[in-house]
């Protein structure tokens, strides 16, 4: 067995088993939990069996239930040994850890199965709060002396949740942990159960916020363009995707040049490169610029006044800024190299 794994979820799913008597009994935990495929319904199970759906689910409650019991009074070796193990990993991640992220560290593994294996045996372990799956959470494994029971364990993800709704934009771990008061191991492990929440870079967010969780290319963009700060030309931003944790990230230069287009978060600030909207600039072409810059100045100005100006919003060279100013018919020269708008 390679060093890293530590549970060996298999063979102690297989001793658990190997303590209830009836194969009837074997076969619904097994299915029920996905301990050897995939896990199956209550009707699809009472089909297999020739039972109703009901009657299977009262068999898997009294299984369960005796299976808690004998773990209890700890009668169940396997389960004993591969609950302390757990307990030692989930003291490491801040005393609760979402399943997929538990099943890896334990077990080396990332599959459904493997994941099963170790809910499975997070469920029956005397010292452990389970967290089942639903349209809010992941599955997750908790320690009951500090968390008690499942619903105080969805309480403090919620309030998590909460807390970053009431910030209303993504806020970093650091900063996350010290306005619920926990340590940012914990902090991280208890978001991560959200299926509410994201994170990206570091910071969390909801996760219907594109900077945190990106899912199209144009969001994708905007994140890379926000991590770097400033403007980019779009095969720097082609690059900085495919060298990103993104999923999907194997996208064109040229796809990621016609998002830059169609998307109105990005001007063009200069030969294919782009900026966001939000740092201040505006869509439109040089003359654009200047035109604007004229009137808001409300006199005329010095041609190397203008140029500075201009280039703090568009990156060009100088020469095609004065070429603007001398060749276009809304620019008119008052003085010497001094310019105002045609119609002023």
């Amino acid at each position: 067995m390679p060093e890293q794994i530590k549970l060996d979820a298999k063979q102690v799913t297989e001793a658990i088993l190997a303590t209830i008597e009836k194969d009837r009994e074997k076969e619904i935990v097994s299915r029920r939990f996905g301990l050897f495929d995939r896990k199956e319904t209550l009707e699809q199970i009472g089909e297999l069996l020739g039972i109703t759906r009901e009657r299977v689910r009262q068999l898997e409650k009294a299984i369960v239930t005796r299976l808690k019991s004998q773990a209890q009074q700890g009668s169940i070796t396997a389960l004993t040994e591969s609950e302390a193990k757990v307990i030692e990993q989930l003291k490491a991640a801040g005393n609760v850890s979402r399943i997929s992220n538990l099943t890896d560290e334990l077990t080396g593994e990332s599959d459904k199965i493997s994941q099963a294996r170790v809910a499975f045996i997070v469920q029956l372990s005397p010292n452990l709060v389970s967290l089942d799956e639903n349209d809010l959470f992941y599955p997750a494994g908790a320690l009951k002396d500090i968390y008690k029971d499942a619903k105080n364990l969805n309480k403090e993800v919620l309030d998590i949740v909460a807390t970053i709704k009431e910030v209303g934009k993504p806020i970093s771990l650091a900063n996350l942990s010290k306005k619920i008061n926990k340590d940012q191991a914990t902090t991280n492990s208890l978001a991560s159960i959200s299926k509410q929440l994201s994170s990206l870079n570091g910071d969390w967010g909801l996760s219907r916020w594109p900077a945190v969780n990106p899912k199209n290319i144009r969001d994708k963009i905007y994140v890379i363009l926000k991590e770097n700060g400033k403007q980019m030309h779009f095969s720097e931003i082609a690059d900085k995707i495919q060298q990103s944790d993104f999923k999907r990230k194997d996208v064109t230069t040229q796809a990621i040049h016609n998002e830059l287009i169609k998307d109105s978060r990005f001007v063009l600030v200069g030969r294919g490169i782009y900026a966001l909207k939000e740092w201040g600039y505006k869509k439109g072409t040089v003359a654009d610029v200047i035109a604007e810059i004229l009137k808001k100045a409300d006199e005329p100005l010095h041609r190397d006044e203008i140029v500075k100006r201009v280039l703090k919003n568009r990156y060009v060279k100088e020469t095609t800024i004065l070429l603007n100013l001398q060749g276009k018919p809304q620019f008119k020269r008052v003085a010497k190299a001094t310019y105002t708008l045609a119609d002023a």
